[in-house]
């Protein structure tokens, strides 16, 4: 009796569905998902932070570019007194390192203005490679034809303002100031716009880095 008693007991005893096995707990699973998307958001928040100071710059490098070809382009002074044959008239066409300084710079600015769009989509779709890659292709080429043609500039103004006992060339600026007041602020104008170039090039390449990283992980 008491064997059949215990036998009913033994029945009622629920059994264990685990089966000596650890239960696993899935809900931490949501706060994976949450950080994984807190850590997109962060990358595309970047990146896209990225994208406005290349468009900013950009901005700035045009302007900077505009003026130095403008500022240039209508340089030109006529000294007060003159002779029966000669007339004293100084004009940046009448040096070619000058024209060629005016077409960089305008080449440059125009280029500027064109490569926007690619710069708002750079900041619409932070995650695109093509876009960046050809930027920065290009900015580096517009890079080196802007730092050429201020520097050939500033050469010539540097021999404008001091001469060259060597060669005997004299020191025009003491006769045209204001054309060499012109042209020589066109010239900071334009070094102003390669350091927005360099700096583009740069800010680029580090977030054509950090973009090609997340991609191969």
């Amino acid at each position: 009796m008491d064997s059949k008693q215990n036998n009913d007991e033994a029945v009622l005893i629920p059994k264990n569905k685990s089966k000596g096995k650890a239960v696993v707990d899935a809900s931490p699973a949501p706060a994976a998902v949450g950080t994984t998307k807190a850590t997109l958001v962060r990358r595309v928040g970047w990146k896209k932070g990225v994208a406005i100071v290349d468009f900013v710059l950009r901005l700035g490098a045009a302007a900077a570019a505009f003026a130095a070809a403008a500022a240039v382009g209508q340089a030109e002074e006529v000294l007060p007194f003159f002779t029966q044959f000669l007339q004293f008239h100084a004009q940046y066409n009448d040096l070619p390192t000058l024209a060629f300084f005016v077409i960089a710079n305008a080449a440059v600015g125009g280029y500027l203005v064109l490569s926007l769009p690619f710069s708002i989509t750079c900041i619409v779709r932070p995650h695109k490679v093509g876009p960046r890659l050809l930027l920065i292709i290009l900015d580096s080429v517009m890079t080196a034809l802007i730092i050429s043609a201020a520097a050939s500039a500033g050469a010539i103004m540097y021999l404008a303002h001091n001469g060259s006992v060597d060669a005997n060339w004299i020191a025009i600026c003491q006769q045209y100031t204001n054309f060499c007041q012109q042209i020589t602020g066109a010239v900071v104008a334009s070094f102003v716009a390669a350091v927005f170039l360099i700096t583009m090039v740069a800010v680029s390449a580090f977030a054509l880095k950090r973009t090609t990283t997340t991609t191969t992980h």
